[in-house]
């Protein structure tokens, strides 16, 4: 747009009036306008690419946009990416990183400020596949995803595997091969996936996200054959690293080459130089465990036989012991034993009751002796008043009065005629 064009839109008079009436002015809109016309105009402009650092960087979540700086020892550019253009970054950008930012300048006309619009943008330096890998590797071993202790130990032996993998490829060959000859007793689970390419992340996610669910296998590869960094960068993505670590499955991961490692190759439980390697193991040979076996069933055998030589010899020794080969000896010794017991019994009872016996007749005797009745044999007898009590004095009695006297062998009743104390006896 040329400058008399600009005036007439903009509604300012020419040079020969302008001298002639009041001189006309541009709001600030219609300049901020004007220049962003002129830059538009500029072929350099319209498609630049900058080099700078990264600076004063700010993610705005609701719109998803980027604003950012790009600066070098001189100078500051104002820079925005737009949610359609971030959406394809390939790695998270970040205060101080060096970058290559290609886009057209342009003039935000609110704010009369120029700044480049970056329609893609890469490391400077670093190719922005392999920038991603080592973020988002750096994030996940942070969250301890890469964690050893977390780690399943694989079962040992297999009844299912589940393979996830392109169908046609040279992987699933190998794996299926080597998992026939090695332990043709398991049964293969394939989940045909792509491997390469945009769509190939969710197809290997749904795999994973299939054997968790529906418990197919009891162990799971997930992998492919060799290719270049960027045709193994399906197995860098972040939803399918996470799936592998909360998989109830035990994971083995088997990506391209022995060289080659991705981010499914630290998370997964496992990681297998290549997918041959990684069939092989999951499961044992079957022929190296029928030899095992057979060693062990020799071994066991010779030492079935040893332990019963050795049952053998104790048998025999016990044979020529007394006790077994003259048993009527050991029973006339019991029996000579028994019968001297019983004779020591015999006496101590005895001896015993003899004792016993005479501590009785002793016992007797004082007893006797304190018996009233022995007395009334020596002529002596007991005399009772009228209320049947014994009368040790004659102050009991009163003339008259009924008495009784208690002999050895009988009682007297009689009346007494009188009383005679012994004073009175004497006269």
């Amino acid at each position: 747009m040329d400058l008399e064009r600009f005036r007439s839109l903009a509604g300012v008079k020419d040079g020969g009036q302008q001298q002639k009436e009041e001189k006309a002015a541009m709001s600030v809109s219609q300049l901020n306008e004007y220049v962003r016309s002129l830059l538009a105009e500029s072929p350099v402009l319209a498609d630049v690419t900058v080099r700078g650092e990264i600076s004063n960087f700010t993610f705005h979540r609701a719109s998803g946009h980027l604003y950012f700086s790009l600066k070098d020892a001189d100078g500051v550019l104002s820079a925005v990416m737009f949610r359609s253009s971030a959406g394809r970054l390939r790695f998270q950008p970040e205060n101080g990183m060096k970058v290559l930012a290609r886009g057209s300048v342009s003039v935000y006309v609110r704010d009369g400020k120029y700044q480049l619009y970056v329609t893609m943008m890469e490391p400077d330096g670093i190719g922005s596949l392999y920038l991603a890998f080592e973020q988002l590797k750096k994030k996940l071993e942070q969250e301890g995803l890469f964690d050893e202790k977390r780690k399943r130990p694989l079962p040992r032996f297999p009844r299912r595997i589940g393979v996830i993998t392109s169908p046609t490829g040279a992987a699933v060959r190998d794996i299926l091969q080597i998992l026939g000859r090695r332990f043709p007793q398991a049964k293969v689970v394939l989940y045909p996936a792509l491997v390469q390419g945009a769509e190939a992340p969710a197809s290997l996610l749904a795999g994973v996200h299939y054997f968790h669910t529906h418990k197919a296998a009891d162990v799971l590869i997930i992998g492919r054959g060799g290719g270049s960094f960027e045709d193994l960068y399906a197995f860098n993505d972040e939803r399918l690293a996470r799936a592998i670590a909360a998989s109830t499955v035990p994971v083995v991961s088997a990506v391209g080459h022995e060289t080659d490692f991705t981010i499914c190759d630290f998370v997964a439980d496992r990681r297998a130089p290549t997918p041959s390697a990684a069939a092989e193991l999951v499961v044992p040979d079957a022929r190296e465990l029928a030899a095992a076996i057979q060693v062990l069933h020799s071994r066991m055998q010779q030492a079935t036989v040893n332990r019963l030589q050795v049952y053998q010899k104790t048998v025999a020794d016990l044979a020529q012991r007394p006790v077994l080969s003259k048993p009527d000896g050991l029973y006339r010794e019991q029996t000579m034993r028994l019968l001297s017991a019983s004779e020591r019994l015999f006496h101590l009872t005895k001896e015993r009751v003899t004792a016993e016996k005479g501590r009785f007749r002793e016992a007797a005797a004082k007893l006797d002796m304190l018996n009233p009745l022995a007395v009334l044999l020596r002529g002596y007898g007991v005399v009772y008043d009228e209320g049947k009590h014994v009368a040790s004095s004659v102050k009991s009695f009163k003339p008259g009065s009924d008495f009784s006297v208690r002999l050895c062998d009988g009682t007297v009743l009689g009346r007494a005629e009188c009383v005679l104390p012994d004073n009175k006896a004497d006269k």
